[in-house]
Protein backbone atom coordinates (compact mmCIF):
# COMPACT_ATOMS: atom_id res chain seq x y z
CA UNK A 1 0.00 0.00 0.00
CA UNK A 2 2.85 2.62 1.23
CA UNK A 3 6.41 2.36 0.13
CA UNK A 4 8.73 5.55 0.71
CA UNK A 5 12.57 5.18 0.47
CA UNK A 6 15.09 8.62 1.67
CA UNK A 7 12.65 10.81 3.60
CA UNK A 8 14.61 13.93 4.50
CA UNK A 9 12.96 17.13 5.65
CA UNK A 10 15.20 19.91 7.04
CA UNK A 11 13.44 23.04 8.79
CA UNK A 12 15.83 25.66 8.20
CA UNK A 13 19.34 24.00 9.10
CA UNK A 14 17.46 21.71 11.30
CA UNK A 15 16.90 18.05 9.86
CA UNK A 16 13.97 16.68 11.30
CA UNK A 17 13.97 13.54 9.40
CA UNK A 18 17.14 12.01 8.54
CA UNK A 19 16.45 9.21 4.97
CA UNK A 20 13.67 7.61 6.11
CA UNK A 21 12.55 3.99 4.62
CA UNK A 22 8.90 2.76 5.77
CA UNK A 23 6.87 -0.38 3.94
CA UNK A 24 3.16 -0.89 5.02
CA UNK A 25 0.96 -3.77 3.70
CA UNK A 26 -2.85 -3.27 2.38
CA UNK A 27 -4.48 -3.68 5.64
CA UNK A 28 -2.12 -2.90 7.97
CA UNK A 29 -2.61 -1.21 11.19
CA UNK A 30 0.69 0.89 11.92
CA UNK A 31 1.58 2.70 14.87
CA UNK A 32 4.77 5.37 14.85
CA UNK A 33 5.59 6.44 18.55
CA UNK A 34 8.70 8.16 19.69
CA UNK A 35 9.72 10.65 21.97
CA UNK A 36 8.11 14.39 21.21
CA UNK A 37 10.40 15.69 18.07
CA UNK A 38 11.56 12.66 16.93
CA UNK A 39 10.05 13.20 13.62
CA UNK A 40 6.77 11.42 13.77
CA UNK A 41 4.09 13.81 12.88
CA UNK A 42 6.27 15.36 10.36
CA UNK A 43 6.67 11.83 8.55
CA UNK A 44 2.81 11.43 8.86
CA UNK A 45 2.78 14.47 6.83
CA UNK A 46 4.94 13.90 3.80
CA UNK A 47 3.25 10.70 3.37
CA UNK A 48 -0.06 11.97 3.40
CA UNK A 49 1.27 14.12 0.44
CA UNK A 50 0.43 17.35 3.12
CA UNK A 51 3.62 17.72 3.07
CA UNK A 52 7.03 17.67 0.79
CA UNK A 53 10.11 16.01 1.27
CA UNK A 54 13.42 18.58 0.76
CA UNK A 55 15.34 16.15 -1.00
CA UNK A 56 12.07 15.66 -3.51
CA UNK A 57 14.54 14.49 -6.19
CA UNK A 58 15.71 11.49 -4.72
CA UNK A 59 13.17 10.48 -2.65
CA UNK A 60 9.94 8.11 -3.33
CA UNK A 61 6.81 7.69 -1.97
CA UNK A 62 4.52 5.27 -3.79
CA UNK A 63 0.52 5.22 -2.51
CA UNK A 64 -1.02 2.52 -4.42
CA UNK A 65 1.68 1.64 -6.71
CA UNK A 66 1.70 5.84 -7.86
CA UNK A 67 4.83 7.74 -6.83
CA UNK A 68 2.78 11.03 -5.60
CA UNK A 69 6.15 12.89 -5.58
CA UNK A 70 5.91 13.18 -9.38
CA UNK A 71 2.02 14.42 -9.27
CA UNK A 72 1.39 18.23 -9.60
CA UNK A 73 -0.62 19.73 -7.43
CA UNK A 74 -3.84 19.31 -9.30
CA UNK A 75 -3.42 15.62 -9.90
CA UNK A 76 -2.03 15.33 -5.76
CA UNK A 77 -5.09 17.24 -4.69
CA UNK A 78 -7.62 14.97 -6.94
CA UNK A 79 -5.42 12.00 -5.45
CA UNK A 80 -5.49 13.25 -2.02
CA UNK A 81 -9.38 13.36 -1.84
CA UNK A 82 -10.07 10.10 -3.37
CA UNK A 83 -7.36 7.88 -1.66
CA UNK A 84 -6.36 9.52 1.59
CA UNK A 85 -8.22 10.07 5.11
CA UNK A 86 -6.56 11.87 7.69
CA UNK A 87 -7.77 12.03 11.40
CA UNK A 88 -6.31 14.54 14.17
CA UNK A 89 -6.36 14.89 17.68
CA UNK A 90 -8.45 18.09 17.57
CA UNK A 91 -11.77 17.35 14.85
CA UNK A 92 -11.39 20.36 13.00
CA UNK A 93 -14.86 20.23 12.30
CA UNK A 94 -16.40 23.34 11.04
CA UNK A 95 -18.46 25.18 14.04
CA UNK A 96 -21.49 26.27 11.62
CA UNK A 97 -21.75 23.23 9.66
CA UNK A 98 -23.94 19.89 11.13
CA UNK A 99 -22.05 16.73 11.65
CA UNK A 100 -23.64 15.38 8.33
CA UNK A 101 -22.68 18.61 6.58
CA UNK A 102 -19.19 18.15 7.90
CA UNK A 103 -18.86 14.63 7.15
CA UNK A 104 -20.06 15.40 3.40
CA UNK A 105 -17.26 18.06 2.62
CA UNK A 106 -14.92 15.56 1.40
CA UNK A 107 -17.50 14.29 -1.04
CA UNK A 108 -18.50 17.56 -2.12
CA UNK A 109 -15.19 18.55 -3.13
CA UNK A 110 -15.25 15.54 -4.80
CA UNK A 111 -18.14 16.33 -6.88
CA UNK A 112 -20.28 13.83 -5.37
CA UNK A 113 -24.22 14.46 -5.91
CA UNK A 114 -25.28 15.66 -2.75
CA UNK A 115 -28.24 12.90 -1.99
CA UNK A 116 -25.41 10.33 -2.70
CA UNK A 117 -23.17 11.69 -0.39
CA UNK A 118 -25.68 12.53 2.46
CA UNK A 119 -26.95 9.09 1.88
CA UNK A 120 -23.25 8.00 2.60
CA UNK A 121 -22.51 9.98 5.64
CA UNK A 122 -25.63 8.86 7.42
CA UNK A 123 -24.79 5.33 6.44
CA UNK A 124 -21.20 6.49 8.21
CA UNK A 125 -22.83 8.42 10.67
CA UNK A 126 -25.43 5.62 11.80
CA UNK A 127 -22.52 3.24 11.69
CA UNK A 128 -20.17 4.88 14.43
CA UNK A 129 -23.39 5.28 16.64
CA UNK A 130 -24.64 8.70 15.84
CA UNK A 131 -27.52 8.08 13.65
CA UNK A 132 -29.45 10.51 16.52
CA UNK A 133 -26.49 13.69 15.55
CA UNK A 134 -27.08 14.04 12.14
CA UNK A 135 -28.34 17.71 12.33
CA UNK A 136 -26.21 18.32 15.29
CA UNK A 137 -23.29 21.07 15.47
CA UNK A 138 -20.23 20.60 16.82
CA UNK A 139 -20.77 22.63 19.73
CA UNK A 140 -23.78 20.79 20.74
CA UNK A 141 -21.77 16.90 20.68
CA UNK A 142 -19.32 15.39 23.33
CA UNK A 143 -15.28 15.16 22.82
CA UNK A 144 -15.87 11.90 21.75
CA UNK A 145 -18.70 12.69 18.95
CA UNK A 146 -17.05 15.03 17.71
CA UNK A 147 -13.83 13.14 16.53
CA UNK A 148 -16.46 10.25 15.66
CA UNK A 149 -17.76 12.94 13.16
CA UNK A 150 -14.35 13.45 12.12
CA UNK A 151 -13.71 9.68 11.74
CA UNK A 152 -16.92 9.71 9.59
CA UNK A 153 -15.77 12.50 7.20
CA UNK A 154 -12.41 10.60 7.25
CA UNK A 155 -14.11 7.46 5.44
CA UNK A 156 -17.15 9.66 3.41
CA UNK A 157 -14.55 8.92 -0.18
CA UNK A 158 -13.89 5.55 0.80
CA UNK A 159 -10.08 6.23 0.96
CA UNK A 160 -7.91 3.30 0.86
CA UNK A 161 -5.44 4.45 3.54
CA UNK A 162 -6.39 6.51 6.91
CA UNK A 163 -3.95 8.53 8.57
CA UNK A 164 -4.29 9.60 12.41
CA UNK A 165 -2.51 11.77 14.27
CA UNK A 166 -2.72 11.31 17.99
CA UNK A 167 -6.34 10.91 17.54
CA UNK A 168 -7.34 9.91 20.79
CA UNK A 169 -4.80 12.33 22.65
CA UNK A 170 -8.15 14.67 23.45
CA UNK A 171 -9.74 12.65 24.71
CA UNK A 172 -10.85 10.99 28.16
CA UNK A 173 -9.96 7.21 28.50
CA UNK A 174 -13.20 5.52 28.20
CA UNK A 175 -13.67 7.76 24.64
CA UNK A 176 -10.26 7.24 23.89
CA UNK A 177 -10.55 3.05 24.12
CA UNK A 178 -13.43 3.23 21.83
CA UNK A 179 -11.96 5.09 19.28
CA UNK A 180 -9.22 2.46 19.58
CA UNK A 181 -11.32 -0.62 19.14
CA UNK A 182 -13.03 1.85 16.26
CA UNK A 183 -9.98 1.33 14.20
CA UNK A 184 -9.99 -1.80 14.20
CA UNK A 185 -14.05 -2.45 13.68
CA UNK A 186 -13.53 -0.51 10.52
CA UNK A 187 -10.42 -2.63 9.21
CA UNK A 188 -12.39 -5.08 9.49
CA UNK A 189 -15.32 -3.57 7.72
CA UNK A 190 -14.00 -1.71 5.21
CA UNK A 191 -10.65 -3.11 4.67
CA UNK A 192 -8.35 0.18 5.06
CA UNK A 193 -4.97 0.88 5.92
CA UNK A 194 -4.13 2.82 9.36
CA UNK A 195 -0.84 4.73 9.95
CA UNK A 196 -1.52 6.32 13.70
CA UNK A 197 1.11 8.55 14.95
CA UNK A 198 0.53 8.28 18.94
CA UNK A 199 1.59 8.81 22.47
CA UNK A 200 -1.65 5.90 23.90
CA UNK A 201 0.27 2.68 24.53
CA UNK A 202 -2.50 1.11 24.90
CA UNK A 203 -3.40 2.18 20.92
CA UNK A 204 0.49 1.88 19.84
CA UNK A 205 0.21 -1.78 21.29
CA UNK A 206 -2.86 -2.87 19.87
CA UNK A 207 -1.67 -2.08 16.48
CA UNK A 208 -0.37 -4.93 14.18
CA UNK A 209 3.07 -3.17 14.31
CA UNK A 210 4.50 -0.79 16.15
CA UNK A 211 7.27 1.73 14.71
CA UNK A 212 9.58 4.13 17.34
CA UNK A 213 11.00 7.15 15.91
CA UNK A 214 14.24 8.64 17.42
CA UNK A 215 15.84 11.67 16.27
CA UNK A 216 14.40 11.40 12.60
CA UNK A 217 14.67 7.46 12.35
CA UNK A 218 12.86 4.84 12.60
CA UNK A 219 14.71 2.37 14.69
CA UNK A 220 13.01 -0.74 14.06
CA UNK A 221 12.08 -0.96 10.53
CA UNK A 222 11.63 -4.93 10.61
CA UNK A 223 9.68 -5.29 13.73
Amino acid sequence: MIKAATIQKYYGDLEVLKGVDIQIDTGEIVSIVGPSGAGKTTLLQILGTLDTPTNKPVSRIEIKGIDVTKLNDKKLAKFRNENIGFIFQFHQLLPEFTALENVCIPAFIKKTPKAEAEKRGKELLDFLGLSHRHGHRPKELSGGEQQRVAVARSLINAPSVIFADEPSGNLDSESAENLHQLFFKLREEFGQTFVIVTHNKELADMADRKLTMVDGLIVNPIA
